[in-house]
């Protein structure tokens, strides 16, 4: 036998799989009738647990877990067809479905904003690419920024969730299981580090430089050429061009942005440090309701999944089953629940969509703790 005899074989059994298939989903389809007339759910997970224990019995042991792979995405399939039968409403759904009732057209122009650091600092920046006017308050810490939001001191905060060179700011997706927000817009902002001092200052003078850990990690492989000079964190990079400004010391230098420059009255020694010219961060925009503007494109979920094998590939093969794009995952440890993770997704999908309905619908049978975050575009 050569290839084209193999290929036929194949082809002849993918028929035969796919004639079982449909077979098999029809029958599933009349099971979600049957629960929807006993007001049964969809998910019987002793039922599917004992079947994929049978099945792995049934196969040679070299083809067990693949056995249980293969069958594991059948039954998704199966509970997505049943779902979408059930048509079954979930508490997040009529919430969404209020918020796009009640959100107006158009999002705001002005609002009373949080940001985190103070004037100067990026947060601001993308807070102006967010509003044409915002009335803006500068907080010390990212969770004072989600305190503001959630006791409605302001309307909205601006905080940074991720960098395109030095990953996500976990400190904010720490903070995120402890508070109540949702997000109703996001914006990518260009950073550009430059090496701010006081005027007159020489590079030989450098004894101190700082700056927020991010831009320190930004901007490694020109601080690697001082060895000399002590590299010191802080809240923000505009605190630390404040702090410059405000010392007396021609030894001190910070790491922020141009606007800085100009704002605190000092001189760019060094323009541009950062490791990449392609350098962004991503700004998310959060409120205490949830509005839904026009355009909503990208929907943020945080979960928590039962600590056992196969729990993060069901939810992933929900939305390989639905057609469904993920724009970001990830993992925060959970302190108070030992080697267990909280999971936060970037779901790039309409809110429209009878695809993101029906998403909206299932996933909750799928973990043990689920929020929905909010569905909104991203200003770039």
């Amino acid at each position: 036998m050569d290839l084209k005899d193999y290929r036929e074989q194949l082809d002849k059994i993918d028929d035969q799989i796919l004639r079982l298939f449909l077979d098999r989903m029809e029958i599933s389809a009349e099971i979600g009738r049957w629960k929807q007339k006993q007001q049964l759910p969809v998910l019987d997970v002793r039922r599917e647990k004992e079947k994929l224990r049978c099945l792995e019995e049934k196969s040679p042991e070299e083809m067990g877990e693949y056995t249980v792979a293969l069958f594991s995405l059948i039954m998704e399939l199966s509970r997505c067809s049943q779902n979408r039968i059930l048509n079954s409403s979930s508490a997040e759904m009529r919430a969404i479905e209020e918020a796009l009732r009640n959100t107006p057209p158009l999002f705001p122009e002005k609002a009373t904003v949080a940001c985190q650091g103070v004037e100067g600092a990026y947060s601001e920046i993308a807070c102006g690419k967010l509003f044409q006017r915002p009335n803006v308050f500068f907080f010390r810490s990212f969770e004072a920024v989600f305190s503001a939001i959630e006791k409605g001191l302001c309307e909205y905060g601006v905080i940074p969730v991720e960098n395109s060179t030095a990953g996500s700011v976990n400190a904010v997706y720490d903070l995120m299981r402890q508070h109540d927000f949702r997000i109703v817009r996001s914006a990518r902002v260009k950073v550009d580090h430059n090496l701010l001092v006081r005027p007159g200052a020489k590079m030989e003078e450098i004894r101190e430089i700082y700056s927020h850990a991010q831009a320190i990690s930004q901007c490694s492989s020109f601080l690697q050429t001082l060895p000399n000079v002590r590299v010191i964190p802080c809240e923000n990079t505009a605190v630390a061009a404040r702090f410059v400004a405000d010392s007396d010391s021609p030894g001190v230098a910070a790491l922020s942005s141009r606007a800085c420059s100009k704002l605190y009255g000092l001189e760019i020694l060094k323009e541009d440090v950062q490791n990449s010219g392609n350098n962004y961060t991503r700004f998310i925009c959060i409120s205490k309701k949830l509005e839904i503007y026009p355009g909503a494109n990208r929907t943020s979920l945080m979960m928590v999944l039962p600590h056992e094998p196969g729990s993060l590939y069901k939810v992933l093969s929900r939305f390989y089953a639905l057609g469904i794009n993920m724009n970001k995952l990830e993992s925060r440890p959970m302190p108070e629940r030992s080697f267990e993770f909280m999971f936060y997704f970037d779901l790039d999908t309409s809110v429209y969509s009878p695809r993101f309905i029906q998403l909206m619908g299932e996933l909750s049978d799928l973990s043990e703790e689920f929020e929905y975050l909010g569905s909104y575009s991203e200003v770039i």
